[in-house]
């Protein structure tokens, strides 16, 4: 992909001095390190690091460019993460915030994925994390009041992100329907002034087709060169190729992030393939949802423990972390050419009013999947025992009372009391969150 230049004296797309590498490389990492809690979280340390604490982007343009990462197949907050790098020192930025919101989740995960086909015995490691779901609830929340404020100014969009939270969660409708609905609304019934195209810089200024062709053509190149090199010097019809392949096609498919995708990746990983077991499956999501990083990456720990079962020519630990490492590389891979070549046009056509009106839709809609979000993960967090109950033709996801985790949820409260009350910072929250349900796990549970 093309390495762009930074003049001497850059400025950021909302006016301020545009970030060096080093700085957005400290920040990356910091978020990638607190991505805990699935997007909606992850959303919500963005926000605050790249909007609120550093001001590198204005409020408009960190909604403009979640409603574009929303549009897309893959995981939204990993991609946004990439626009948000891109945004602030382009390519290398993009490139690095991508990159750093993946790897501590990643080499988590392998870690996990280890322990677990090693000695099946994780325990430590879910008492380290289990605090941390119950801080992460006040993340969420106040990710969503924060969204909620910006988005929802008007009747239209109120009545959005209530009919997109019903959507979803009483009706279970495809995410991507959802959102090409309320865009529908928007462009029929909306009203939302063009953005002004003085604030794009000359970088955004000057896309060209040729230019993201020569993206899109090396960032294919770069995506198949691990696959191909493993049908090239391993025996054909090898796991290591078929792993590129399923996911490669699940990167492109993937609306509505992980849980859309999981009956069907069960379906395969499980009874077509054979690289894993059902119960393994669910140890693996539970893994993936304590973990940093995007929950997606489950699909790392189906190729572990497929490269683990099927090494070939390797030993079951070096195969399973070739597998793993391939199934992250055609998992994101894709994510970083639809941002990077798509992303500049983005930015130029912020200022089209039908455009402007569709995507304030979207960014009401945005709000009540967050909402949706954060009720599903209350509901998994704190209650052990979830039911569905049916009215009709609404399904709704019912916790048991009695399977209340009263300690989580103390914690929650306390979480939420240093979020609102005493307005403390993300790493603070988890690091408490984090001690507390380490002790609970170890001494009274």
């Amino acid at each position: 992909m093309q390495i762009d230049q930074v003049s001497e004296e850059p400025t950021s797309p909302d006016g301020g001095t545009r970030p060096s590498l080093g700085e957005v490389t400290r920040v990356s990492l910091k978020v990638g390190l607190l991505s805990f809690g699935g997007p909606a979280a992850q959303i919500s340390v963005m926000h605050q690091e790249f909007v609120e604490n550093r001001k590198w982007l204005s409020e408009d343009r960190f909604l403009h460019a979640l409603n574009y990462c929303m549009l897309l197949p893959g995981p939204e907050a990993q991609q946004l993460a990439t626009y948000c790098g891109w945004l602030s020192a382009r390519t290398l930025g993009g490139l690095i915030a991508g990159l750093l919101f993946i790897l501590p989740g990643a080499f988590a995960m392998a870690a996990v994925s280890y322990i677990y086909a090693a000695y099946g015995d994780t325990s430590v490691i879910s008492a380290i994390f289990y605090g941390v779901k119950a801080g992460v609830l006040a993340i969420v929340l106040q990710a969503l009041m924060k969204i909620g404020q910006k988005a929802l100014k008007t009747r239209l969009a109120w009545a959005i992100c209530a009919l997109s939270f019903c959507a979803l969660f009483f009706l279970s409708i495809p995410f991507p329907f959802v959102i090409l609905g309320a865009a529908a609304v928007g462009l029929f019934f909306g009203h939302a002034p063009g953005a002004s195209h003085q604030d794009q810089d000359a970088e955004t200024s000057q896309t060209t087709v040729a230019k993201t062709i020569r993206t899109v053509l090396i960032g294919i190149a770069i995506w198949i060169a691990p696959p191909l090199a493993a049908a090239l010097l391993l025996a054909p019809g090898n796991v290591y190729v078929e792993i590129a392949e399923f996911f490669s096609l699940l990167a492109v498919v993937s609306f509505g992030g992980a849980y859309a995708l999981l009956s069907y990746m069960a379906q395969v990983a499980v009874e077509t393939k054979s690289w894993l077991t059902a119960g393994e499956m669910l140890d693996g999501l539970g893994l993936a949802e304590t973990t940093p990083g995007p929950l997606i990456l489950v699909t790392q720990f189906v190729g572990f423990l497929g490269g683990w079962s099927d090494p070939g020519p390797f030993s079951p630990v070096s195969g399973a972390l070739l597998a793993a490492a391939l199934t992250t590389w055609v998992t994101f891979a894709p994510s970083f050419l639809f941002v990077l070549a798509g992303a500049p046009w983005m930015e130029k056509l912020r200022g089209n009013r039908i455009l402007a009106r569709a995507l304030s839709a979207i960014t009401a809609a945005v709000a009540g999947t967050i909402l949706n979000l954060a009720v599903w993960f209350s509901l998994n967090v704190l209650f052990s025992e979830t039911r569905t109950v049916e009215f009709g033709p609404l399904e709704v996801l019912w916790p048991r009372p009695l399977s209340l985790d009263p300690v989580l949820a103390a914690i929650a409260l306390l979480a939420a009391f240093l979020v609102f009350g005493a307005k403390r910072g993300i790493i603070t929250v988890l690091a408490t969150t984090a001690i507390l349900g380490f002790l609970a796990k170890s001494f009274l549970l």
